[in-house]
């Protein structure tokens, strides 16, 4: 639960206003921020977060700064440290093969139970999703840069969309924790392309499989479109990562 802003004010000096409302809109404001300087890499892996230099570059006070830090922490891509303040969370090989294949455990399943208990409604609505991810697509091949974010957007879409039949609340909270995590280095294997990749025709073979409810071929196609992310970071060079 939020502690009430009046009681956080003796030990917090913020030049802010202080109402419940203005309070909980400045952290969530910084802490957008703050998501996307680090998923986009302006704030660099590893690096050190100092609240006295990022207060100013993200015009809130200190105490929003911290609140919207620990966020962060929570969505696990910062690290609060005991006497050293905050970092970016490091990215690696290892925390990546980690992600992918945790994450290829838990969505064949959840595309499995998808499949098995998906309706009409389930087929429309996946069939919706790929066609805003079809248009995405497109775009994202012309300008890269310019269209990243709305294709991540369809394709955390998309897969929303396989596996929102699943019985299991805990899988689909879990698959959310893992793409997020996924997020910055799916954002390096797209703007760098340092292998030659077809994600259109990796998304239609999954749609197609889990029309037809095919879940041995569906989960296979999945299991290769998850992976391939993966090894696209292989080719990498090797100071993009720290840790």
């Amino acid at each position: 639960m939020d502690r009430p802003v009046e009681s956080a004010l003796p030990l917090v000096a913020d030049p802010e206003p202080v109402s419940g409302g203005t309070s909980k809109t400045l952290v969530g404001t910084a802490y957008r921020s703050l998501r996307r300087d680090i998923i986009e890499g302006r704030l660099a892996p590893g690096a050190r977060l100092r609240v006295e230099h990022l207060k100013d570059s993200y015009g809130v006070g200190a105490g929003t700064l911290r609140e919207a830090l620990a966020l962060l922490v929570s969505d696990a891509l910062v690290v609060a440290q005991d006497q050293r303040g905050f970092h970016v969370k490091p990215m690696s090989m290892a925390d990546f093969r980690d992600i992918t294949q945790t994450r290829i455990l838990l969505e064949c399943e959840a595309l499995r139970q998808s499949m098995r208990h998906g309706d009409d409604v389930w087929e429309s609505q996946l069939v919706a999703a790929f066609h805003r991810l079809d248009r995405a697509e497109k775009r994202l091949d012309g300008t890269p840069a310019d269209h990243f974010d709305e294709w991540e957007e369809r394709n955390r879409e998309f897969h929303q969309a396989l596996i929102s039949a699943c019985t299991s609340p805990w899988i689909r909270h879990f698959l959310g924790i893992l793409y997020q995590q996924a997020e910055r280095y799916r954002r390096l294997a797209i703007m760098r392309k340092p292998i030659p990749r077809d994600v259109h025709s990796e998304h239609q073979a999954i749609l197609d499989a889990a029309l037809a409810h095919d879940s041995e071929t569906a989960c296979r196609v999945l299991s290769e479109h998850i992976g391939m992310t993966y090894e696209a970071m292989k080719h990498l060079p090797a100071e993009l990562f720290t840790g």
